[in-house]
């Protein structure tokens, strides 16, 4: 590990292919996936690891055809990345291999429930399900699992997701319908995220509407991060666009989006991602590992993924920072189970550990399968009585399908060591 001055940032570590726009590896666009629907993900392999994949998958790294010669170009950039990885990469797939069949069954029940209780519009009944932020983790559990817009099983489910969030633009750019309580900007930038993701999977008409509502979309997220703010929350957003205060909650679905969005081939600065960056490592105690919600040391248990996987996306991987954070998790980890945040808390330990890798991953996973898959319910949900059913399975799904490496902004640099 790389031992840093007092106050001074780690050099991100960040392979070029990574850096590339999301439209040389993404799925086929308006002209639809080239299969479908999705395939059980036990009977494709990804063709560089044991981790199953759909057959309709994002290729990692790649672009979305996946052939001989795109695997053998990849190689050429390194050729020992195939052989260097293997011993880490078994680490992470075992465990995924052990839980595999329940986690199948799970995910399968868990995004049936979330298509039977979708009403026309694409809402639910239950705590913020007129929320385009709950929508949106709706939308974005389906494309964790492989599933596309207009095809298949959760085809036309997923599209009523996708037309609540564009219907949802107000006129300074807010992607809100009500319901989101007084944390709109959460509910934006989880939804500027979502249209990200599913940004070049669409029908023609859907994604002109996706390319003009994502540009006034992130224009608004510039704007709230360069409102005038003290030093401890420059670069950071809080509940509303105007915010003179950040927390690294609804910072992190920011980052999260632009980053999406940048990787999208979109005009974000490097500025923008490099002042949110500084403002994540404000919320980090460098000794623990942990991060806070307004500082170093509030909420720590339910934060540590959040700022975790910040730093693992923008390029910070295999420093002090990341492996304490990760061990900080793994210390802590039981800490979270049937608290007010549980779910978001897990699914950003999830997302964290599975880019951190290794032993990090392996020791969560086992342990977040053998928690929750027991916990859903005989409808297919999970709930614990804090927040609504819909919120909670669509966490829980995205948590799950880690492994699929479905969503391109989680895609996982292969060619970085794992411990």
């Amino acid at each position: 590990m790389k031992k840093l001055p007092s106050g001074q940032l780690p050099k991100p570590n960040v392979h070029p292919l990574l850096t590339a726009p999301k439209k040389m590896w993404q799925r086929a666009s308006a002209s639809g996936p080239p299969y479908p629907g999705p395939y059980p993900t036990s009977k494709i392999k990804n063709h560089h690891s044991s981790i199953p994949h759909s057959k309709n998958s994002y290729c990692t790294l790649f672009n979305k055809n996946c052939t001989l010669l795109n695997l053998l170009l990849l190689f050429s950039f390194s050729p020992f990345l195939l052989f260097s990885n293997l011993n880490a990469q078994s680490l992470s797939n075992a465990v995924f291999q052990k839980h595999q069949t329940a986690v199948e069954l799970a995910v399968d029940r868990g995004l049936k429930h979330l298509a039977e209780a979708q009403n026309p519009d694409g809402t639910y009944d239950d705590d913020y399900g007129r929320s385009t932020g709950v929508v949106s983790l709706v939308g974005m559990a389906y494309l964790s699992a492989g599933h596309t817009p207009g095809y298949g099983q959760y085809g036309k489910s997923l599209e009523r997701c996708i037309d609540y969030v564009l219907a949802s633009q107000r006129s300074n750019g807010m992607l809100d319908q009500g319901d989101s309580g007084h944390g709109m900007m959460y509910a934006h930038n989880i939804a500027t995220l979502f249209l990200s993701e599913v940004s070049g999977m669409v029908d023609h008409q859907r994604q002109d509407r996706i390319e003009r509502v994502l540009a006034r979309a992130t224009k608004l997220l510039l704007a709230a991060q360069a409102v005038p703010k003290t030093e401890g929350h420059a670069g950071g957003w809080r509940y509303k666009p105007e915010s003179k205060d950040s927390d690294l909650s609804c910072s992190g679905w920011a980052l999260m989006a632009l980053r999406s969005a940048k990787l999208n081939g979109a005009a974000i600065p490097d500025r923008a991602i490099d002042k949110a960056v500084r403002y994540i490592f404000k919320n980090h105690n460098k000794e623990s590992g942990s991060f806070g919600y307004t500082n170093y040391w509030k909420n720590a248990q339910s934060l540590t993924g959040c700022g975790l996987l910040c730093l693992e996306l923008c390029g910070y991987h295999g420093t002090d920072s990341t492996y304490r954070s990760g061990d900080f998790i793994l210390q802590h980890r039981n800490d979270i189970v049937d608290k007010a945040h549980e779910y978001y808390a897990n699914y950003y330990n999830a997302q964290g550990m599975f880019q951190l890798g290794g032993k990090y991953w392996q020791q969560y996973a086992d342990w977040m399968y053998s928690e929750y898959l027991p916990k859903q319910q005989i409808n297919g949900s999970w709930t614990n009585g804090r927040i609504g059913t819909t919120y909670g399975t669509s966490m829980m799904v995205l948590s799950f399908t880690v492994p699929y490496r479905q969503l391109p902004i989680y895609q996982r640099d292969e060619t970085v060591d794992e411990r």
